[in-house]
């Protein structure tokens, strides 16, 4: 799937895709990321995607792991931006907002009866002030809804909004 993303050195539009990762190594923990996706991409009823610009395809700027659970419910257990994309030198911009589009889009294709086009994930750090944080701008920036203590979810109005705006 084609995609959009910024540029920040010169606060461009660049195409990239979202795609499987074929003849791409998967980042992991040891290449600086913070999950092991070349682990985790192996696990029974995970489909990985990588999010690559097409002028560097071979290098990962984000990576999401979607999951039907029960074969039923939508869920994104993991996602994560390169590296190079977090802080203030950070290379692209929407990377995030791409791969949670996407994985809406797949809820509604995948998702069955009252699940389909919802949304739903676990926030989970190490500090819990982190998993605050992280969790404020899951609702602020992409309209997720809080649902128990870690769990969030977009709902099918949300994710068409997140669709429109990042994928279309």
């Amino acid at each position: 799937m084609k995609v959009k993303i910024i540029r920040l050195i010169d606060n461009q539009q660049v195409d990239a895709a979202i795609l499987t990762p074929l003849k791409v190594i998967l980042p992991s923990i040891t290449d600086g990321w913070r999950f092991n996706f070349k682990s985790h991409s192996k696990k029974k009823g995970f489909k990985t995607y990588i999010l690559a610009c097409e002028d560097s395809p071979t290098i990962i700027e984000g990576c999401l792991i979607f999951q039907l659970r029960d074969m039923v419910e939508p869920f994104m257990a993991f996602i994560e931006i390169a590296p190079h994309n977090k802080g203030k030198s950070k290379r692209y911009d929407k990377v995030a907002g791409c791969l949670i589009a996407f994985a809406c889009r797949l809820s509604f294709i995948n998702g069955k009866d009252h699940f389909k086009g919802w949304l739903a994930f676990d926030v989970l750090e190490e500090d819990k002030n982190d998993e605050i944080k992280l969790m404020a701008l899951y609702c602020q920036k992409y309209g997720a809804l809080q649902w128990g203590d870690t769990t969030m979810v977009l709902s099918p109005e949300v994710g068409e909004k997140l669709i429109n705006e990042y994928i279309n």
